[in-house]
């Protein structure tokens, strides 16, 4: 298990631009594929962007942030980062990192470590 912590979230503008950070704690970092989560109030939490172990290093997004997102990591730092671009109103919401050992996972039950979330919030 891994310990993690998001930061980064705000108030922005529509059409502005935020980086979420998730430090994590706890050893081989490298070995987790990690996610970004969110949810806004009445929904479930949905899938938003994966990055997987650094034996593979791929990438997924959800169709509604392709081209706007972008998830990386920095290994040294053992921190990832959900980089966002032309925010838009709905993608408000309290946004989670997520951890699991191997392959990148899409649900929410395949991640085994979570933070507490960090609240993200565009004005239209």
């Amino acid at each position: 298990q891994v310990l993690l912590v998001e930061s980064g979230g705000g108030l922005v503008q529509a059409g502005g631009s935020l980086r979420l950070s998730c430090a994590a704690s706890g050893r081989n970092f490298g070995l987790y594929s990690m996610a970004w989560f969110r949810q806004a109030p009445g929904n479930g939490q949905q899938f938003v962007a994966g990055i997987s172990r650094i034996t593979t290093t791929t990438t997924s997004y959800a169709d509604s942030v392709k081209g706007r997102f972008t998830i990386s990591r920095d290994n040294g730092k053992n921190t990832v980062y959900l980089q966002m671009n032309n925010l838009k109103f709905e993608d408000t919401a309290v946004y989670y990192c997520a951890a699991k050992l191997g392959g990148l996972g899409f649900q929410p039950a395949d991640f085994g470590s979570w933070g507490q979330g960090t609240q993200v919030t565009v004005s239209s």
